[in-house]
């Protein structure tokens, strides 16, 4: 590969191929920068260290989660109807990540956790979608969220068990459904759903 082309982008998909095939400890920079037929510099280029690199790495692949869940709050539906299925799309991704590629949900899951500061943005990044849909249903008079920030963080974490991977083992348990549509109940309850939705003012 010719090195004064190469991209970002190009280094963290051969990242990603080589730390399938031999996991986040025994990959190093020297692996990704043979996978592209470059030299190790070329890749301390882009990335200063293997730390930032492996950073990079499970940033784009929590990004995979979010990305699609933002289709859902930029809709311009009913906001109750929206955060379900923001919750529901959540669920499903973050379930088939784990049950159906176990193998490599462990690769990943075991560089994620020394990749804390790429954590901490996703878990930002999902309460701020949250935050989103609350605060608009709020404005449409379809929920009493006096504070959506506080809102969105109390229903991101009383939902846990649902979406972080240290409970999925649960997830197989045939009530988890049955479950989460009991606590959903609660929290339409709490943020008092209403259904109806004021008229936007026009721009």
């Amino acid at each position: 590969m010719n090195e004064s082309v190469l991209t970002a982008e190009q280094i963290l998909d051969a990242a990603e191929q080589v730390l399938r095939r031999y996991g986040p400890a025994k990959t190093t920079v020297v692996d990704v920068a043979r996978a592209l037929d470059v030299s190790h510099g070329s890749i301390y280029r882009h990335f200063p260290s293997k730390a930032a690199l492996r950073d990079a790495v499970a940033a784009r692949w929590l990004h995979r989660v979010s990305k699609p869940l933002r289709a859902i709050v930029e809709e311009d539906g009913p906001a109750p109807e929206r955060l379900r299925r923001w919750f529901d799309a959540l669920l499903a991704i973050k379930r088939a990540k784990i049950l159906d590629d176990p193998e490599l949900f462990a690769t990943y899951h075991g560089m994620i956790m020394d990749a804390r500061s790429a954590v901490e943005a996703h878990v930002e990044e999902l309460v701020g979608q949250i935050t989103e849909i609350i605060d608009d249903g709020a404005k449409r008079g379809e929920f009493a969220a006096a504070d959506p920030r506080r809102t969105a963080e109390a229903l991101f974490q009383a939902t846990v068990r649902f979406h972080n991977p240290m409970h999925a083992p649960e997830w197989r348990d045939p009530n988890i459904d049955r479950d989460f549509d009991a606590l959903w109940a609660l929290v339409t309850a709490g943020l008092g759903a209403t259904g109806k939705t004021k008229a936007r003012p026009h721009q």
